[in-house]
């Protein structure tokens, strides 16, 4: 894949842009250069097709589960398919992980339910919430074009051209 150097190193670059396709699927708009916005965007719209693709491939499994009172209950699962693991596997190679935040009034143990089942927050929010918004657009018969940028004008000291790029939804 054909990158535009930005004036960086190899690994610096790789890093840059990782980081900067992480902070806008977890934020869901960053404000940087045009050109790395141009390549952000490249890379969040593949990841974000991978996960469009494969958000709805898994299946609900019952397992015989012990509760507090050693008793058998049987607790139905969502279990990914092979496809959906190696698309989530390969997104969760890509992107950086970043833990869900804990919000102001919240204990530690409200913090730890809330998460139980989110290990890889990141992921989790592309494939849960954008992906099924994404899917919905596709419905509407709005093929691709995940992200949108704003022009923003030249940053003040280098005259950099300064743009937003966020996720459309």
């Amino acid at each position: 894949m054909a990158n535009r150097k930005l004036g960086r190193a190899g690994d610096q670059r790789k890093a840059i842009l990782r980081n900067q396709t992480t902070a806008l699927i977890w934020n869901g708009k960053i404000v940087t250069t045009e050109t790395r916005a141009k390549e952000v965007r490249s890379i969040a719209e593949k990841l974000i097709t991978l996960a469009v693709k494969e958000y709805k491939n898994e299946e609900i499994v019952e397992k015989d589960v012990f509760n507090d009172k050693k008793q058998t209950v049987k607790v139905e699962k969502h279990v990914d398919k092979p496809s959906k693991l190696a698309a989530r596997r390969q997104i969760m190679a890509y992107l950086y992980d970043v833990p869900a935040t804990k919000e102001a009034k919240e204990s530690k143990s409200e913090y730890k339910e809330r998460t139980k089942d989110r290990a890889h927050a990141v992921v989790e929010k592309l494939f849960r919430d954008i992906a099924p918004k994404m899917d919905a657009r596709i419905a509407e018969g709005k093929k691709g074009g995940y992200t949108r940028m704003y022009k923003l004008g030249p940053r003040r000291g280098d005259a950099a051209e300064m743009v937003v790029l966020e996720i459309i939804g």
